[in-house]
């Protein structure tokens, strides 16, 4: 198992001793059994300030073996040259603004020789573009779309090209767009493609029906579900006939019928219980130690990144909030008016103290389930874990609990859930904790594998998924080295994008994963081996 560098248990490492016992055995018995292992082997860094997003998604064509980096700090795209991956070298930068295409590429993605990109609006609350390139950065075509275009996919089969359209409101929340997903048509050559190819689908159909209770729409437009609808990712059936889309302010999870552009089914995500073994979370950054324990919470699962396996889904579940000055639902537990009801938490002064619950980060917005101005359920934003769930009906199979933060704390005692612009121990226990973000599914050697970044205190954690009902934790890598991010080697934090390149189209002939690392604005390289 390679952590960076090793570090021993320390004073810190105070939770319960039955806890600490499973954490070592699950990494001395993973770190056995592993069938592969990641090593850092290049690393490129772009131009743009510390943490303003100089490396955010990453794309790869494996003719040319040039990757595609969106940097939203220069907005640009910027092409790297990987033939050899120990030293990738930028070939050329194209910028959206000078093209007049907008204000940032948010996301890149690659298909048989065509870059596609998610470019925002100057007004972001305006509709977006995708726009087409070569290989050589030389600009093709560009079509509009939705409103703050954040991810973008292309299906399986090449024919069609999926865009996540968040539709994210104002800070006063005055205009709040609607969200949707657009379907464009690429089964022609690109250059060709009008507004006539791009279709669109929307969640009007479901404004005023009944939804799960799990799935979470927001006033000022409550009622208004299309207005709510934020999608963030999307994954695509084999098939190339269903996406599924993250909803994640929304927790939820929109399935798309892509020939016919229509959104058929809503599934609601449910909750997390924090309260039962296997699945606490240190709830407090006032603690002054390592507190994973069960409390009495419903974490909200709110995923970001998702991929397709098989009738399976893979989810990071980041967790996400509202926090716009005109609908801002985040409290915390300790706040005066955030009131728990004394009947369902006899206990409500004591959990409110800043060292057990009172410092966690929760919403306003639900938890009042008998609507008597109290809260019988706390909700936290995120479950601090990634999951599989059925492809199908979204039912949930697997969750990993508390497992990340058990392998953070085990891996970095004195930088435990520590923010990624700052090295801290403790700063994210009250707010979503390691925050896995990105991720990526590949197989090596017939054996699927989850590549999931943890944004806040950064790396890359690897799950054999091969049991779907029963992952089994293979490595956490982090070359951060909790240094001055601004001197020294680079620093990698707050990995965004996650991109698993398989071995018949590496330059090495090897498995790679490359990270973008969005607060150090490096992109950097890992070769995967096997024993």
């Amino acid at each position: 198992m390679n952590c960076g560098r090793t570090r021993t248990l320390g004073s810190n490492m105070m939770y319960a001793i039955t806890a600490l016992t499973a954490v070592v055995v699950l990494l001395s018995s993973s770190t056995a059994d592993a069938q592969i292992s990641l090593h850092d082997i290049g690393r490129f860094q772009h131009e743009g300030p510390f943490d303003s997003g100089a490396s955010e998604i990453v794309a790869y064509d494996p003719e040319t073996q040039r990757l595609f980096v969106a940097n939203a700090a220069l907005g640009t795209i910027d092409i790297l040259n990987i033939e050899d991956p120990t030293m990738p070298t930028l070939f050329r930068s194209i910028s959206v603004v000078s093209l007049g295409l907008g204000k940032q590429p948010n996301y890149v993605a690659v298909h048989d020789g065509v870059v596609a990109a998610a470019i925002e609006a100057t007004i972001k609350q305006e509709p977006g573009r995708v726009a087409f390139f070569d290989p050589d950065g030389n600009l093709l075509n560009s079509v509009m779309v939705g409103a703050l275009p954040d991810m973008l996919t292309f299906t399986p089969d090449g024919e069609k090209l999926l865009v996540a359209n968040e539709g994210e409101p104002n800070a006063s929340c005055s205009v709040d767009p609607e969200g949707s997903v657009s379907i464009i048509d690429v089964s022609q050559d690109v250059e060709g493609i009008t507004q006539a190819d791009v279709i669109t689908a929307g969640f009007a159909a479901f404004n005023g029906t009944p939804l799960d209770p799990s799935i979470r729409s927001f006033a000022p437009n409550a009622a208004v579900f299309s207005l709510n609808a934020e999608p963030e990712y999307i994954a695509v059936s084999s098939d190339s006939r269903t996406a599924y889309v993250t909803l994640q302010e929304n927790n939820a999870i929109a399935v798309v019928d892509i020939d016919t552009g229509v959104v058929t089914h809503l599934h609601g995500l449910g909750y997390k219980d924090h309260n039962v073994a296997g699945s606490g979370l240190d709830a407090s950054d006032r603690d002054t130690k390592i507190n994973i324990r069960l409390w009495p919470v419903q974490g909200m699962y709110q995923p970001d990144a998702i991929a397709a396996f098989g009738n399976y889904l893979v989810m990071a579940n980041e967790g996400d909030v509202r926090d716009h000055s005109g609908c801002n639902e985040q409290k915390r537990v300790g706040d005066a008016d955030y009131i728990l009801d004394p009947t369902v938490f006899p206990n409500a002064a004591d959990l409110k103290k800043s060292a057990n619950l009172g410092r966690l980060r929760v919403t306003k917005a639900t938890g009042d389930t008998d609507g008597d101005g109290d809260y019988d359920v706390i909700h936290p934003f995120g479950a601090r874990s990634f999951a599989i769930r059925d492809r199908l009906t979204g039912e949930l199979l697997w969750d990993s609990g508390d497992q990340l933060e058990q392998i953070t704390a085990a891996a970095y005692p004195k930088n435990f859930n520590s923010d990624h612009t700052a090295n801290t121990f403790d700063t994210r226990s009250a707010s979503k904790g390691p925050e896995p973000e990105g991720l990526a599914v590949g197989e090596v050697d017939g054996i699927p594998y989850a590549f999931i970044g943890l944004e806040r205190i950064s790396g890359v954690v690897v799950y054999d998924i091969s049991d779907p009902l029963n992952p089994v934790f293979v490595q956490y890598v982090n070359p951060r080295n909790f240094g001055d991010p601004t001197k020294g080697p680079a620093d990698d934090r707050g990995p965004e994008g996650v991109l698993f390149i398989e071995e018949g189209d590496s330059p090495s002939g090897r498995p790679l994963l490359v990270v973008a690392n969005e607060v150090s604005g490096t992109t950097t390289i890992f070769e995967i081996t096997t024993p």
